[in-house]
């Protein structure tokens, strides 16, 4: 068993788990940390894609009470009925973009420069949107969305198929600039995560099966542990951080993120490739 190589799926897990739910681009750092590690081959963006089912675990144990009773509930009571139907009406955007123009994405848009350049915009809008008046925000909790607000906030979700926007970045902020508390907003995107990541990593998994064998399934366990772990505590961190503090820190940080790609980049210390 190569010890190293588990270590380096060690590291990577915990990229996922800690950048995965926060508004600043989860790909981005598992490129840069993969280049760094030496991890950047075309197995290594199956498991990227991959262990991100570790992070959405996490995710349902943290909202395990809420999906429980929504799942119980679903056959009688409109309300569990409404906020399934909003989940899947936000999911559905995610897979008509993502099949019709992933490829054309990745093989045209996955360079440093848009990379940089969405980490900083992506800033902007986030400053943009906690310096709105709070008078906007015209929906409180996730139960008080419809379906029309659901369908937004997946349109917006698309977004993320730009390298650099961050997936959870794009449904928080857009939610919010929708009318979305921070509360709501970020719930949502957290539900909305489960159907996506998930699918994204069945379909990843499915598609480059034939890079994998039976030898690659400790590096994936361990990376699938540790992304949920560092998810796991990444989640309810955030969770207590929002009720208190804004996303603007994030911002700040995406545009010294956005300097560091451009920096990796010009001098030619990292490899970015689709």
């Amino acid at each position: 068993m190569d010890l190293v190589l588990l270590a380096k799926a060690a590291v990577m897990g915990v990229v996922e788990g800690l950048t995965e739910f926060l508004p600043i681009s989860s790909t981005g750092h598992l490129i840069l940390a993969g280049a760094l590690l030496g991890f950047d081959d075309e197995k290594s963006k199956v498991f990227d894609i991959a262990i991100q089912t570790g992070a959405i675990l996490a995710v349902i144990i943290v909202y395990w009470q809420k999906i429980r009773e929504t799942v119980v509930a679903l056959p009688t009571q409109q309300q569990a009925q409404r906020f399934a139907l909003n989940v899947f009406i936000g999911f559905l955007p995610a897979v008509v973009f993502g099949l019709a123009l992933g490829k054309l994405i990745k093989t045209h848009l996955f360079t440093p420069q848009v990379v940089a350049t969405t980490f900083i915009l992506g800033a902007f809008v986030i400053l943009w949107a906690e310096k709105r008046s709070p008078s906007h925000v015209r929906i409180q909790e996730v139960d008080d969305m419809k379906p029309l607000d659901a369908l937004k906030v997946g349109l917006v979700q698309c977004l993320a198929l730009v390298p650099g926007t961050s997936r959870s970045g794009a449904t928080i902020i857009g939610g919010m600039l929708l009318g979305l508390s921070r509360k709501a907003a970020t719930d949502f995107s957290f539900y909305l995560a489960i159907p996506t990541l998930i699918g994204a990593g069945v379909y990843s998994l499915f598609k480059e099966r034939h890079l994998l064998s039976a030898d690659d399934l400790p590096v994936f366990l361990v990376g699938l542990f540790f992304s949920f772990v560092s998810a796991w505590a990444c989640v309810r961190w955030l969770l207590r951080y929002i009720s208190s503090h804004s996303f603007t820190p994030f911002a700040w940080y995406r545009i010294a993120f956005g300097l560091i790609v451009l920096g990796t980049w010009w001098t030619g210390a990292v490899q970015w490739h689709a």
